[in-house]
């Protein structure tokens, strides 16, 4: 009896499988526990009764380190299988297999494309991922980075530009999904990496339904998407090639109206930056001008940057030097006027059941006063409290004037006693900083307020502290400065107020 091209190679498959499960001293039911299936699978394969699939080849070399010989064998019946099909159908070459992948590889992506679209002075940036994994462990995250780069060409310079206007989360409306188009999971995402310039976002394969880990074997296909103004992102994406990559494609989309001009360059661990090795195309769809460039199989640690420019220049939104103060509050992540929640009452903690909780509202304030100190110098001290960063809980922090002296944390604060003796200072607010406001307030103020077992304490400010902690206070109870304000007494602008730079004089 004539045996087929297609039943031999499945034979020796076989046999090349049990040649290897014997070396490594397996049985059948522990070798099929490492690989994640039925032993009666594994048996039905070395018994010829059973065909093998790339998973289970795949997954066969991983658990046996067979050097690719498992794999091999493999190849061999695959590609004798698909010539045969190629042949009932007409098909003159069947398709190339796979590479083997040694054990260890850990993820790959099967494909990347990595998309920017320019609109009325917004970048949205979204890069689809399909994912393999080759490893031997599940994996239950991916690590993604997002850099920006306002003169890609000029370190120094970028540098002290992102210090004076950093890229901040609550901007990037970032967004993540794992799945085809007709499932599509929301991805829970946590920051671990949060720079002026650079952010490292943990896409979880998980959400408030459950998990959904991406088992050795198998494939996922992630999306994660993000928005950045056009004055903290210069004129040039670059994707870096960080683990095994079979396809990458990059996709620029611009008005057409802008004339753009697209370039690009290749740099690696052994090569100087070079011109693309192919082309990039450019298509027309309506009104936009489209520019893709793809490649195959591309080197680890390659980098490839696509850059470029406008011939007919869009309104350009205003350089951020030249931005209004509350803008660059605002870029901070600092609610600005107008929002809802600064006309809210705060919600209090129930302490120390919520102390948790209250201390990473705390840590969050305080991170953000820090990263405002790139923003302005605060000679008069400065405070924050929750509702400005979008947080509903009543706490708030107050720097007093003098740098090193530490920062006051009230919790559930509520004012129990005033002075009768008041004066009269411009305030400004961090959620309406163009401007500055006369306000009368207490020159002594006694403020009760919780710990964080739950017991609460008396403290009294003088001066500039009962200035500050009054006007924090005031925003836990939903109300700002210019509601204290007497009536037709005009706001000051921010450019026209003479003590920029100068504390309050008792």
């Amino acid at each position: 009896m004539t045996i087929s091209p297609v039943e031999r190679a499945a034979e020796e498959f076989a046999a090349e499988l049990a040649r290897w499960r014997v070396e490594r001293g397996l049985s059948k039911k522990q070798l099929a526990g490492k690989m994640g299936f039925d032993p009666s699978y594994v048996s039905h394969v070395e018994g010829r009764r059973h065909r093998p699939t790339e998973d289970f080849a795949r997954r066969a070399e991983a658990v046996l380190q067979a050097g690719g010989a498992i794999w091999r064998r493999f190849q061999e019946y695959d590609g004798n299988r698909q010539a045969r099909g190629q042949a009932a159908a007409g098909a003159k070459d069947p398709p190339v297999p796979d590479q083997w992948l040694p054990p260890g590889t850990g993820l790959v992506v099967d494909q990347e494309v990595a998309s920017l679209t320019y609109r009325e002075g917004t970048y949205r940036y979204a890069v689809r991922r399909r994912l393999y994994n080759a490893g031997t462990e599940p994996v239950t995250r991916y690590l993604v980075r997002i850099s920006v780069d306002r003169y890609p060409h000029d370190p120094a310079r970028s540098n002290r530009y992102h210090r004076d206007h950093p890229l901040t989360l609550n901007e990037l409306d970032f967004q993540a999904v794992c799945g085809e188009s007709e499932v599509r999971e929301p991805m829970v995402w946590r920051p671990k990496q949060d720079r002026d310039a650079f952010k490292e976002i943990w896409l979880l394969f998980e959400n408030e339904d459950g998990r959904f880990p991406l088992y050795p074997g198998r494939r996922a296909t992630i999306e994660y998407s993000c928005e950045i103004p056009e004055v903290k992102w210069g004129q040039w994406l670059q994707r870096a090639v960080r683990m095994p990559t079979r396809q990458l494609t990059v996709r620029l989309d611009f008005p057409a109206a802008l004339e753009p001009q697209v370039w690009g360059v290749e740099t690696s661990m052994s090569a100087e930056e070079t011109p693309l090795r192919t082309p990039v195309i450019r298509q027309e769809e309506g009104d936009r001008a489209v520019f893709e460039w793809a490649t195959e199989t591309p080197p680890l640690n390659a980098r490839f940057r696509l850059e470029w420019r406008f011939r007919s220049l869009p309104a350009q939104a205003p350089a951020a030097a030249e931005q209004r103060a509350s803008e660059r509050m605002r870029a901070a992540g600092i609610v600005q006027r107008g929002a809802d929640l600064l006309r809210q009452a705060a919600r209090p903690f129930d302490l120390p059941r919520d102390e948790s909780r209250a201390r990473e509202v705390v840590g969050r304030l305080l991170a953000t006063l820090d990263r405002l100190d790139e923003l302005h110098l605060f000679v008069k001290g400065v405070g924050l409290a929750a509702p400005q960063i979008g947080v509903p809980w009543a706490a708030a922090v107050v720097r007093p004037p003098e740098r090193a002296a530490a920062p006051v944390v009230l919790l559930n604060p509520r004012v129990v006693d005033t002075s009768d003796e008041t004066d009269e200072k411009y305030e400004g607010c961090l959620s309406y900083f163009d401007v500055r406001g006369l306000v009368a307030r207490p020159l002594v103020i006694d403020i009760e307020h919780a710990r964080w077992d739950g017991s609460r304490v008396i403290t009294s400010f003088e001066r500039g502290m009962a200035r500050l902690v009054a006007h924090e206070i005031d925003h836990l109870e939903g109300r700002l400065y210019v509601d204290r304000m007497s009536p037709g007494v005009p706001l000051v602008p921010l450019e026209e107020y003479p003590d920029t730079g100068h504390p309050w004089t008792y």
